[in-house]
């Protein structure tokens, strides 16, 4: 692997003393390494730059980590792993919800970070690329239209009917990837579910939700089809609602 294709790093991190010898490690390890101090300079790095994975703290002056992170979320699929000061839970839990891949609380080892940093890469990596991605506020799909800006299904009568954060980012991911056959570990990843919700039956729960609001029998459903080995597939295709 050449150094142009080897994986980009951005630390963003507004301790100096941890950012710079951070980026060091991490270019003695075969990575490209790129800082910044705060969640503006981040912004522009990231506008800039192709980044394959942000390490990010949540605590910064200014915009915070978790703003960032939403941020981050809301515009790309870039991993992000979490810098959390230990015994923080409410912040780790807020931040894996935002869409965070994974955490690692301070003081920290650089080499588990790397691990860490490996680990969450491959796993990203080998999931299934967007084949169709949503650029529209409102997707329909048979009888039905998302609005991803209120989280909402609308059936034919204009009739909303609420989701679940776990829903919506269920579903998300399904209407991404069409016609695409994906284990429950692969939504658990696409979800970014993998450390909220430990077990693989969330994601069996979350289908069965979602088949009661969509399916006009969810006994033999339209919509979420089982995959005989485990997993699911959206069977239908989505497009922007005109």
């Amino acid at each position: 692997m050449t150094k142009e294709e080897s994986p980009h790093v951005l630390i963003v991190e507004d301790a100096r003393d941890i950012r710079e010898p951070l980026a060091r490690y991490l270019r003695e390890h075969g990575y490209r390494a790129t800082t910044a101090a705060d969640a503006q300079v981040a912004r522009k790095v990231m506008k800039g730059a192709a980044i394959d994975l942000v390490v990010l703290d949540i605590m910064m002056p200014g915009e915070d980590g978790l703003s960032l992170c939403r941020y981050i979320r809301e515009t790309s699929q870039i991993p992000v792993i979490l810098l959390t000061a230990r015994g923080e839970e409410v912040d780790r839990i807020i931040g894996l919800e935002m869409g965070a891949d994974d955490y690692i609380p301070k003081p920290f080892s650089p080499r588990e970070l790397i691990a860490r940093i490996g680990a969450v890469i491959r796993r990203t990596q080998a999931l299934p690329p967007r084949q169709k991605p949503p650029e529209a506020d409102l997707i329909r799909f048979g009888d039905w239209t998302l609005d991803t800006g209120q989280r909402e299904l609308l059936d034919n009568h204009g009739v909303a009917h609420a989701l679940s954060s776990g829903e919506f980012r269920l579903l998300m991911a399904m209407l991404e990837r069409p016609r695409i056959a994906l284990t429950r570990n692969q939504l658990l990843d696409l979800t970014k579910g993998r450390d909220a919700e430990m077990f693989d039956r969330s994601v069996d729960n979350h289908v069965s939700r979602l088949r009661k609001k969509l399916e006009p029998d969810p006994k033999n459903p339209r919509y979420i089809k089982t995959v005989w080995g485990g997993g699911y597939m959206f069977a239908v295709d989505p497009e922007p609602a005109t």
